[in-house]
């Protein structure tokens, strides 16, 4: 007896809303480009802070206005959408942008006698960039091609810290919201002192990850298959080069776009995983991250300018996914987007106000779930009632 055949599984019907607004980032790549020219135009060196009031104040209003989107691909289209070779392209396309960005703010630093307040504008705005930069480094840097890897060692050159994607993949992902990681920051931890911790700690185990993983190939630390190395050579080349061509003028240039860039990744990994714990099994070791070990951020226009970056839980559970398929999930949530939650962890008392009482919530009240500053803990667990210093928590 012949069966009837079984009917194919209707078509997934989905559209991308956000397909034609993920050009964002590249004119935010390019702002402080637009800045200089304005000002070059109109004479109002107002323009030359067009990228940091675009960060600070105009995508916080936005994130407020336009609000969250929750709405997640479907599964049956992910892979549709991840070999969609126009996201890729939008993502490889800034890479250029960021060059032409600093040698044209470097240029107009040395040659357009700003006075010191424009000086400053032009140097944050392109700290900013860099920043974005680290948030490319991180989007390609966890493929697994090789042209999408030496790409990412391209663009972390831009700000300098060519050792990010060694010590993300390798240290960050492995170790993510147990006391054991850098760039983990713990309940009670003020952003400066994170930061004081985790930049010469990521540094470090980079550095450490990347010998051992030599060795494995009979090579030794200062080999030229050292991949930080590499990227490092890059950096000395474009800042060299720069300071050859037009002299000490660019030093504060580069300091305050070089460390404020670096700063723009350190208190993005501040606020992602903030008080979070994964818990130890009693063989020792830490449960498996889950989404409730991320704070994620589903606000519509700050992640069209992160590609993605603030639904962080999904990126930790499946680290090549492409940006444009990243899901929200049951993680924990941010007040707001990344922008403002940058100027609320540039106050610390402020940031504790806001996010003690989510950290808490997260762990049901329970203090000692918590992973907590160690110079604190004591205060910390009088404070939550939770008794002797000794309980689990950090």
């Amino acid at each position: 007896m012949s069966r009837a055949p079984i009917p194919a599984a209707p078509a997934v019907a989905y559209r991308d809303d956000k397909r034609h607004w993920w050009w964002l980032p590249l004119f935010v790549a390019i702002s402080p480009v637009l800045g200089i020219a304005l000002t070059a135009s109109t004479g109002q060196a107002a323009w030359l802070w067009l990228t940091p009031l675009l960060w600070y104040l105009v995508l916080p209003i936005a994130d407020a206005l336009v609000g969250r989107d929750r709405r997640n691909p479907p599964d049956a289209v992910v892979p549709t959408l991840e070999s969609d070779r126009y996201y890729k392209f939008l993502v490889y396309a800034s890479v250029p942008l960021f060059y032409v960005t600093w040698i044209v703010a470097a240029w107009a630093l040395a040659t357009q006698h700003y006075d010191w307040i424009g000086y400053l504008g032009v140097s944050l705005a392109v700290a900013l960039t860099n920043g974005l930069a680290l948030v490319v480094g991180h989007e390609i840097g966890h493929k697994t091609n090789r042209f999408e890897k030496r790409l990412a060692q391209i663009v972390l050159a831009v700000p300098a810290y060519g050792h990010f994607s060694a010590e993300h993949n390798r240290g960050h992902h492995k170790d993510v919201a147990t006391p054991d990681d850098p760039a983990s920051s713990r309940f009670g931890e003020s952003l400066y002192a994170f930061v004081l911790r985790e930049i010469p700690g990521a540094l470090g185990r980079a550095w450490h990850d990347e010998r051992q993983r030599l060795a494995r190939s009979g090579k030794g630390p200062w080999s030229l298959s050292n991949e930080l190395l590499q990227s490092f050579a890059i950096t000395a080349v474009l800042y060299g080069g720069a300071l050859a061509v037009w002299g000490a003028v660019l030093l504060p240039f580069l300091l305050i776009s070089t460390f404020w860039g670096w700063q723009f990744l350190s208190t993005s990994n501040y606020i992602e995983h903030y008080g979070l714990l994964r818990q130890r099994l009693p063989d020792g070791r830490f449960e498996r991250c889950r989404p409730e070990h991320s704070w994620n951020a589903d606000h519509v226009i700050s992640n069209l300018m992160l590609y993605h970056l603030q639904r962080h839980s999904d990126h930790h559970a499946r680290p090549t996914r492409c940006y444009q398929v990243l899901r929200s999930d049951r993680a924990p949530e941010l007040p707001s987007g990344y922008p403002l939650c940058f100027t609320l962890a540039y106050f610390p008392p402020l940031w504790r106000a806001v996010m003690d009482p989510r950290v808490l919530a997260v762990y049901g009240g329970d203090v000692t779930r918590v992973n907590i500053q160690p110079s604190k803990r004591a205060r910390i667990l009088a404070r939550y009632g939770a008794g002797q210093p000794g309980a689990a928590g950090g």
